[in-house]
């Protein structure tokens, strides 16, 4: 299939510069933090056979969402930005950084993303979600169903589960909001969440396990955890590998079709996010320079690029003929509820815009209170819920 998707790149690439002017020896400037080594090999490669020469940092330069954001705002040198998610996103949109304008700009696929998109502005390239696995073999719960009503159960599940161990991080970010999903308030002055959330999420910390692995999907292959969290990009591809590996006594087993394993079925659904692709305004860019960027941005967002992309990193593409090209059927992993894009009660905003909306503060109440330390015996004293100072505790700790 790759050498067809090769053939297909070629012939998207002939489409996409036509008309264009192009600008030789432009070197396109991205930021983004769908960049693991992996990606930004492949990607530069894939954009070099194309006709594109990009720089673009991998995840040892820069880590996650806020890090790929803060320096492109400060470098003020970016080209075009992609991944991040709603959250980041709609704050790009709506200017919230000094030096960050997103450019007006609409590829041929458009219409073929869905409602992932800002029209006129940003485009979907790939859907993630957070998953929440359980082992339902003799290392898990012996053939016990997991059901919750919110993801927050799992604090009373009586199971062991794994817990990151740092605040920051899109997936972490993302696992934080499906947790105070149920906790949404907008009368609270705790960030527009229930203190009982704050709790709650307390004893998600406490009383889980960190087992110093980035991701919860390792420790629970090696049966160190009943259940885990994960992302729904690479899922099945690390399941596979995992157990082809031979280095596990017990590894999961199955992708579309799990032998020991499952989701745990949640009545509120999951968070959903989709990755998307913008380009930047850019002082001193030329107009003739800007059409390779717009040239660039329409190949990498098209069917044949994103199906490419997908099949090599395992993800899910917000384009659908991308995904007709990919998939047979939808897996299961992407049909679960999405409770992203439903109404938080009391407010005009989606719980994407909510969180959105809180994000910072969130941010900034479990760095101030200390949640997500790494060793239990250096865990902090559990707040006096009842006496404290949110208007303070909302708000960046003073350096």
């Amino acid at each position: 299939m790759k050498k067809v998707l090769s053939v297909m790149l070629a012939l998207a690439l002939v489409l996409s510069l036509a008309g264009a002017a192009v600008a030789e020896d432009y070197t396109i400037r991205i930021y983004s933090n769908s960049n693991s080594p992996e990606r930004t090999t492949w990607l530069i490669d894939a954009a070099k056979e194309a006709g594109f020469d990009i720089s673009i940092d991998d995840n040892t330069v820069i880590s996650g969402d806020t890090a790929a954001v803060q320096a492109a705002n400060e470098n003020k040198d970016g080209d075009l930005i992609f991944g991040l998610n709603e959250t980041r996103w709609s704050q790009l949109i709506k200017g919230q950084y000094e030096n960050l304008t997103i450019a007006d700009w609409t590829p041929t696929w458009a219409d073929r993303v869905g409602d992932f998109k800002y029209d006129g502005k940003a485009y979907g390239i790939v859907i993630q979600n957070v998953l929440m696995l359980y082992r339902n073999d003799e290392l898990g719960t012996n053939g016990q169903a997991l059901h919750f009503e919110h993801w927050a159960d799992i604090v009373k599940s009586g199971y062991k589960w794994y817990r990151q161990g740092k605040v920051g991080g899109t997936t972490n970010s993302n696992i934080n909001s499906a947790m105070l999903y149920p906790f949404a308030d907008p009368t609270s002055p705790a960030g527009g969440i229930s203190v009982d959330g704050w709790k709650t999420l307390w004893a998600y910390c406490a009383g889980g396990n960190f087992t110093g692995d980035s991701y919860g999907l390792e420790p629970l292959i090696r049966g160190d955890v009943q259940v885990s969290t994960f992302y729904s990009s690479s899922l099945y591809g690390n399941i596979d590998a995992a157990a082809e590996a031979g280095t596990y006594a017990a590894p999961l087993k199955g992708t579309l079709n799990p032998e020991n394993w499952a989701l745990v079925d949640i009545d509120d659904g999951t968070y959903y996010i989709a990755e998307y692709l913008g380009i930047l305004d850019k002082e001193g860019r030329t107009p003739e320079q800007t059409e390779v960027v717009k040239a660039f941005a329409e190949w990498f967002g098209s069917a044949e690029t994103q199906a490419a992309w997908s099949e090599e990193f395992d993800s899910y593409p917000c384009n659908v003929d991308a995904a007709a090209a990919e998939f047979d059927e939808t897996p299961a992993i992407y049909t679960i509820k999405n409770f992203a894009l439903s109404q938080v009660e009391g407010t005009d905003m989606t719980y994407a815009e909510y969180v959105a909306a809180h994000s910072a503060e969130w941010t900034n109440i479990m760095t101030n209170l200390g949640f997500y330390w790494k060793e239990n015996s250096a865990a902090p004293a559990e707040p006096d819920w009842d006496n404290l100072d949110w208007a303070t505790l909302t708000q960046k700790k003073a350096e």
